[in-house]
């Protein structure tokens, strides 16, 4: 099912509460439980990922603002039990098949949890309550709902595409009810742009050339870059957000709180995303270049044929424009700095694994971009577009969520943090 990546990134993100001096392990050990949950459970990937690590990280209290739930937690209780009960409970929810795995793996982290016994019974008690309150908020929100979508036909207009042909992926997501932003349309982009405009033109040439699959003016690290993005993004940013914990050296409070906001941006933004892709229903660069781009001063080529394989989805806007565009400025904004080292690998390639970094947002935003147009999905105009919706989504979501209780301490949060690094 592919809409379990959906729901796995979005309940990941909901959840985790706070806990002790073990609390990065906790959460980055939950989000890699939840990776695994999915895959094992035979769900592809798609781009309906931002959804189930979302509703993980969310039910965050004491320090900072309660999304969905405020806990009324006894004093003693381990919040470490309750992050990893809040996360158990949800996984076996919507993945009943995997419970003996999960139980499996509650019960080693459970081992490690070193609070008294009570301490350990009362916080397993309010991570289940989490997760509880959480389900129900969530019920009857559009995920997976029946949407019945017909493709249509001419210049401008998304048909399935090479080489499957398969059909359009997740028309109900853009119908979701989502979880920061008013509603799914809310920063709605104007459109793709006339096919008679010398932008089109523009682009249309662009992606013809660097996206072709064999590019006489495309580089080989280009290449690299192309294919290093064509794995999935949920996959690939949850564990950059694992490693980002990691290498900042987040408590648990801290880690709960930017994986919440992290994937709660990632949720809306495909949200988002996709209400636009299914509004306007734009073509991809290999249905265009094939067909001559619906201008009569562009030429067609039957045979062209992108670096990667399209995604079966409306090109408009692009979807790891709108992604990375929230988490770049929301990492930013986390850490209170453009200047963030990230680390993010790929398991795209049949050679082993590669590792690309970054030491500020704004070279992960550009390279994203750019890898969409050298993998021949998307057109630039498409690209900026997604990436601008993506920031309306953190800006709103920054100002409005997840906020401290005392936004003097977040300050010097964001200063210990950014020290923590550089140590």
């Amino acid at each position: 099912m592919k809409s379990t990546w959906l729901r796995a990134l979005l309940f990941l993100g909901l959840v985790l509460v706070p806990a002790g001096s073990h609390a990065q392990n906790v959460v980055t050990e939950w989000n890699a439980n939840a990776s695994a949950t999915i895959v094992a459970n035979g769900g592809k990937a798609s781009t309906a990922s931002g959804v189930w690590f979302a509703y993980m990280v969310n039910a965050i209290h004491h320090r900072f603002r309660p999304f969905y739930y405020e806990s009324s937690a006894p004093g003693g209780a381990s919040d470490e039990a309750a992050a990893i009960a809040a996360a158990h409970r949800i996984l076996v929810t919507y993945f009943p098949a995997q419970q003996a795995a999960l139980d499996a793996r509650f019960s080693a982290s459970s081992a490690n949890i070193t609070a008294a016994p009570a301490a350990k019974a009362a916080g397993i008690t309010v991570g289940e309550a989490a997760a509880e309150a959480l389900i129900a908020a969530r019920a009857n929100d559009g995920l997976e709902a029946s949407v019945v979508y017909t493709p249509g036909s001419g210049p401008g207009v998304w048909q399935p595409t090479p080489p499957k042909f398969l059909p359009a992926l997740t028309p109900w997501l853009g119908q979701m009810r989502p979880f920061t932003m008013t509603r799914a349309s809310q920063f709605l982009p104007e459109g793709p742009t006339s096919l008679e405009s010398q932008e089109w033109i523009d682009d249309y040439n662009e992606v013809r050339s660097l996206g072709d699959l064999h590019s006489i003016v495309r580089t080989p690290e280009q290449s690299e870059i192309g294919l290093f993005w064509t794995e999935h993004t949920g996959r690939q940013y949850a564990r950059a957000f694992g490693y980002l914990a990691a290498n900042y050296k987040l408590d648990v409070v801290d880690s709960a709180r930017m994986m919440a906001m992290l994937w709660t941006g990632y949720a809306d933004s495909v949200i988002g995303c996709f209400n636009a892709k299914y509004t306007y229903n734009f073509w991809r660069p290999v249905t265009a270049i094939r067909a001559g781009g619906g201008n009569a001063d562009l030429s067609a080529d039957p045979d062209w044929t992108p670096l990667g394989v399209t995604p079966n989805h409306p090109e408009y806007p692009a979807a790891h424009g709108c992604v990375t565009g929230t988490v770049s400025s929301l990492i930013r904004r986390y850490f209170g700095t453009r200047k963030v080292h990230i680390v993010v690998d790929s398991l795209a390639f049949a050679d082993g694994v590669h590792t690309h970094t970054f030491d500020d947002t704004k070279d992960l935003f550009d390279e994203v971009l750019w890898a969409r147009i050298y993998a021949g999905f998307h057109y630039r105009h498409s690209l900026d577009d997604g990436g601008e919706l993506g920031k309306q989504i953190s800006r709103q979501l920054f100002g409005k969520y997840f906020r401290p209780v005392n936004d003097e301490r977040d300050e010097r949060t964001n200063r210990r943090l950014t020290r923590q690094r550089d140590e």
